[in-house]
């Protein structure tokens, strides 16, 4: 059994995040600009796969944009980040209508989007690229963020602390292309089908409250 244990924590690893399929041509995608009346945040939590697919799932989220930030070079690829050299994190930007969701839910909801208390990792994907970390725009985001962690922790939700990096934002830069709503156009995939969509039944069952009606049943 022990065996076969470590047979199948093998292949979740080579079909891991880490290891999606190279862009030889690093055919990045663009990265819109927020619409009128629409604002953006910014999030990390593990594998982007599943993140934006969790954050896309909100009622007055419009969109979401796999990408990276948190690091120091410009222009990084997948393969510069998950390299660990450039301090970047994967991470998705949000396009929200905040008339419809606030941010403090939008906030809430990031932390049950993947596990908070884990350092430096998510399940089988381990690295600082992979670590839990929010990105603030103004005072009363960071505000939000930090009273958000207390609340978490002191609910007794996690039985470990959220280790979250609270940090101001400066700059995201999108990912590749084929990183784009890769969730929902692979599922065959053995990491989506293994590691994502729990994640993202979880979410679900979490958040129903504040899903799109196609999410809620």
């Amino acid at each position: 059994m022990k065996r076969i244990i470590l047979y199948v924590t093998a292949i979740l690893l080579f079909a891991g995040c880490v290891n999606g399929q190279p862009d030889p041509k690093n055919d990045f995608a663009a990265l819109p600009k927020p619409g009128a009346g629409e604002a953006v945040a910014t999030f990390g939590g593990g594998c982007f796969w599943s993140m934006s697919e969790a954050m896309s799932e909100l009622r007055g989220v419009n969109k979401v944009i796999s990408g990276y930030a948190g690091g120091t070079a410009k222009n990084p690829s997948y393969e510069d980040v998950s390299s660990r050299t450039t301090g970047h994190a994967e991470c998705v930007q949000v396009y929200y209508d905040p008339k419809v969701i606030s941010y403090a839910t939008l906030a809430n909801a990031f932390f049950f989007a993947h596990d908070p208390t884990e350092l430096n990792r998510q399940g089988p994907d381990v690295g600082t690229d992979y670590r839990s970390i929010a990105f603030y725009r103004t005072p009363e985001e960071k505000s939000v963020l930090e009273a958000t962690i207390k609340k978490i922790n002191d609910s007794k939700h996690y039985p470990e602390p959220i280790v979250t990096q609270v940090v101001p934002y400066k700059v995201f830069y999108a990912a590749e292309k084929y990183h784009q709503g890769y969730y929902r156009l692979n599922q065959d995939n053995p990491y989506i089908a293994s590691v994502s969509v729990p994640k993202v039944m979880k979410f679900r069952k979490a958040e129903k409250a504040e899903l799109k009606a196609e999410f809620a049943k």
